[in-house]
């Protein structure tokens, strides 16, 4: 069996988009599926927009979201170095060697001549104005050059670069393991930059040879790198390496939740939910922009929900462990379309994984976070009713304690509907009645609870019914909520009776 080696080659640039995360994870899984070997690669070649901090962000996020490499800068490996800018040297050799077979050329001119060639061709009503086949024959390179002047200009130390020599009239295929047979002809494509004037390769030769060199047999990236793969193609017939050309696949768009264009920064910002990660702090302006996990999603449910954009497992289920994961991924079960980013589903994995969470997943931060954001000592007893009681209404764990809050702190405001509607004398003196039988049972649980407060009111005449939501109003200040006997329960007795009667006098004070 093949050994299968994948990799996640992001930028440095900048925060990595959840877009990023997806390509990772279906790398990821693609090689735990086949005990393969999964890479991370830094692609820092472009320096002019290196960023600060942004390949610590990376190794952060997969770290946090459980797709550690098995490869990288930090893991190390015998395919090393794992980032580009430490491999310069190596690039020089191939781009050289296209060079010498006459499939790549330097090319001297400035920008000026560039941005007047672009000018020239719009004039012309060229739709797509490019350095391609036919415009390389009027600009300086060495195709267009002597010997002479080319070495002259080179020995001098003048700016070049060297660019491929797209053939003419070639029709490049390639079977994408996605979307199938992909035919470009060589008409439509230019004549990219593969080594800069500042020594460095740029992505295209960059990455051909190091996924050569580190052995990589399957390349799968987003679809936006799709119109790139037939350069990518010719460089590996180029250098000779056509019959060791990994496979291909191109993950579809994650589209904005309308559907309507690719998902972008903006459109998250203007939509309102995340679209980094973790928290991330632009180095330069300082704006910081929220993650999903400071806004409290869960890496697991994150993780689930990425796998399910572009990908389906064919059955009715939703709900699965990265393991799981692994097991039913299938390459076979990508889809082509692109697919809406619903920020609801994201929030409802983040519901299911709270729900069927143990509890000891959250106490720790509700106990500290009860101390240090309100003085509140909560123990771990209290922190596991607490969770017990709010777990199947909550979307993000910090909701444990802005809802939790009650069982500390009784209601001084009330909701004002209920009040017009429910609250009167009868119900001030039916639950005065319950309180004072309360306060004779320190512990009950929430079905003696239950139990009491129906005898108690049925035996004084009244419909006990009528009352649970002007009971609610008194322990909680509010109409609806988690279920009212189990906060009894936890409360105890005589602290519910006490409130019951502190809420009663507040009450009829208002009206």
């Amino acid at each position: 069996m093949e050994n299968v080696r994948v990799r996640f080659a992001p930028s440095p640039t900048g925060g990595l988009h959840i877009g990023g995360v997806r390509t990772a994870l279906f790398n990821y899984l693609f090689a735990r599926k086949r005990n393969g070997t999964f890479i991370l690669r830094i692609e820092d070649t472009d320096q002019t927009r290196y960023v600060e901090g942004a390949e610590k962000y990376i190794k952060d996020t997969l770290d946090w979201c459980g797709i550690s490499p098995d490869e990288g800068p930090d893991q190390g490996g015998e395919f090393g170095p794992y980032r580009q800018s430490e491999r310069k040297e190596i690039y020089r050799q191939y781009a050289e060697k296209l060079v010498a077979e006459g499939n790549a050329y330097y090319a001297f001119d400035t920008p000026e001549e560039l941005e007047a060639m672009r000018e020239r061709l719009k004039e012309q009503r060229v739709v797509n104005p490019q350095y391609d086949t036919i415009t390389r024959t009027t600009m300086k390179n060495s195709l267009t050059l002597s010997e002479e002047e080319v070495k002259r200009r080179i020995d001098n130390g003048d700016p070049y670069v060297i660019r491929i020599k797209i053939p003419k009239k070639e029709e490049v295929r390639l079977n994408d393991m996605v979307r199938g047979w992909v035919m470009v002809h060589t008409e439509v494509l230019d004549d990219k930059v593969l080594m800069k004037s500042d020594g460095m390769p740029t992505y295209h030769l960059a990455n051909i040879v190091d996924d050569h060199l580190m052995k990589i047999t399957h390349v799968i990236r987003g679809e936006e790198w799709l119109p790139s793969a037939p350069l990518h193609v010719l460089l590996y017939q180029f250098l000779g390496w056509e019959d060791e050309m990994p496979e291909f696949a191109h993950l579809p768009l994650i589209l904005k939740p309308d559907g309507n264009g690719k998902l972008s920064k903006r459109a998250a910002d203007k939509a309102g939910f995340p679209i980094f990660p973790l928290n991330w702090k632009d180095p330069e302006s300082g704006e910081v922009s929220a993650g999903f996990k400071e806004t409290g999603f869960l890496p697991e449910a994150l993780i689930n929900f990425l796998a399910f954009l572009g990908w389906n497992p064919g059955t009715e289920q939703e709900i699965f462990s990265l393991d799981e994961l692994v097991a039913e991924f299938s390459e076979k079960r990508i889809n082509k379309a692109g697919t809406k980013f619903d920020f609801d589903k994201v929030k409802w994995f983040n519901q299911q994984y709270i729900k069927f969470s143990a509890s000891e997943k959250f106490e720790a931060d509700i106990i500290s976070t009860f101390k240090t954001e309100h003085n509140i000592e909560c123990s771990s007893k209290r922190a596991a009713q607490i969770i017990d009681l709010l777990k199947e209404r909550i979307t993000f764990p910090q909701e444990f304690v802005e809802k939790g809050l009650i069982i500390f702190q009784p209601p001084t405001e009330f909701d004002e509907k209920v009040i017009r509607k429910k609250w009167n004398e009868e119900a001030s003196k039916a639950l005065t009645l319950f309180a004072e039988e309360l306060s004779n049972h320190e512990e009950l649980s929430a079905e003696s609870a239950k139990d009491l407060f129906w005898k108690t009111l049925e035996n004084e005449g009244y419909k006990p019914g009528q009352f649970m939501q002007t009971l609610r109003l008194t322990l909680t200040g509010e109409g609806s909520g988690p279920d009212l006997m189990t906060i009894i329960e936890i409360l105890g007795g005589e602290q519910t009776a006490n409130r019951i009667k502190s809420s009663i006098d507040l009450l009829n004070n208002q009206i």
